[in-house]
């Protein structure tokens, strides 16, 4: 097991553990710095989905940042199980968990999110996959985030208006056009 360490807000320099499984890479620190930079530090009132949340990262930081609600979604029960330890020792009610399938959560349904965070396991084709469930899951306005193993241009409507790669990581922040 190796560690993740939140970069900003009301956590700073608090530790995530993050499990051994086959496909789980957390966004490293100098990526997430650069999403936040982009976004501005202060995330107070948006909603934010984590939808492949593998060790809680980015969904943990977005709180830690002031997010009003973060829902988290791990489809792995192995990796869930540390997810949950890792959300339960910040004892914040604004973190929500899902353990399932991100299509599964991604059904029709109320809730919108002005943040979505898409950092599924590579080579897999999730994110074509989710591209038709995103419109019903963005509230207006909203903005994706992505990592990917390949440039992006476009995820359905969505057009990238900033982008940068670390190492084999391709990461992308995305507006609706």
């Amino acid at each position: 097991m190796s560690k993740v360490r939140i970069t900003g807000g009301e956590w700073r320099s608090r530790q995530l553990q993050v499990t051994d499984a086959p496909g789980l890479r957390p966004t490293p620190d100098r990526v997430r710095e650069t999403l936040f930079n982009w976004l501005g530090h202060d995330l107070t009132g948006l909603a934010c989905l984590d939808l492949f949340a593998g060790s809680g990262v980015l969904g943990v930081e977005a709180a830690s940042r002031g997010a009003s609600y973060v829902a988290c979604v791990e489809q792995s029960k192995h990796v869930f199980r540390t997810l949950k330890k890792n959300v339960d020792s910040f004892a914040c009610a604004r973190i929500q968990l899902f353990s399932c399938d991100a299509l599964k959560f991604a059904a029709p349904t109320d809730q919108r999110f002005d943040l979505i965070f898409l950092d599924p396991p590579y080579g897999q084709g999730w994110l074509a996959r989710v591209v038709p469930r995103l419109e019903a899951l963005a509230a207006p306005g909203a903005y994706l985030y992505a990592e990917a193993e390949a440039p992006l241009t476009q995820l359905g409507r969505w057009s990238v208006i900033k982008a940068g790669q670390a190492g084999q990581v391709y990461f992308h922040l995305l507006e609706s056009t």
